[in-house]
């Protein structure tokens, strides 16, 4: 006789992994709206995005593709984290508190301007706040 219990198991996970994915898609579409319509504000106001070294522009859409990236990669630690950890709502806030503040580290190497350096680490809050608690409220209610 065989166990009927292992398929029914298995399709929860994938729907708690799948629902978790999902939740993180829309979080990170949002997340790129918000911190790219916080640069363009900024950049309305005389914010020039700057960097001395090459003397290059932040352009806009480099938010948008930035923040993207990274907030997929932050889903997928969250992914990560509630399959294979015991606790991985705490893990994951941890984790991803730990992350912004290292990420807050290269605008104050940068040498740009004040106003340059203080919107880059503002815009660096703006995903965080959007992305961590999104998926921090997923993990919880899929742990369970």
């Amino acid at each position: 006789m065989t166990s009927t219990n292992a398929a029914p198991a298995s399709t929860r996970t994938s729907r708690r992994i799948l629902g978790l994915a999902g939740t993180g898609l829309v979080a990170t579409l949002g997340a790129m709206v918000a911190t790219t319509a916080a640069a363009a504000l900024a950049q309305a106001a005389g914010v020039d995005f700057a960097i001395p070294d090459g003397g290059e522009r932040i352009p806009l859409g480099g938010f948008a593709v930035v923040t993207g990236f990274f907030s997929v990669v932050g889903t997928v630690i969250a992914v990560a984290l509630l399959r294979w950890s015991a606790r991985p709502a705490e893990r994951f806030l941890w984790t991803a508190v730990t992350l912004t503040a290292i990420s807050l580290i290269p605008p104050l190497l940068a040498g740009a301007n004040i106003a340059t350096t203080v919107t880059l680490l503002a815009l660096h809050l703006v995903p965080a706040a959007v992305m961590i608690p999104t998926l921090t409220r997923s993990l919880r209610a899929r742990a369970g």
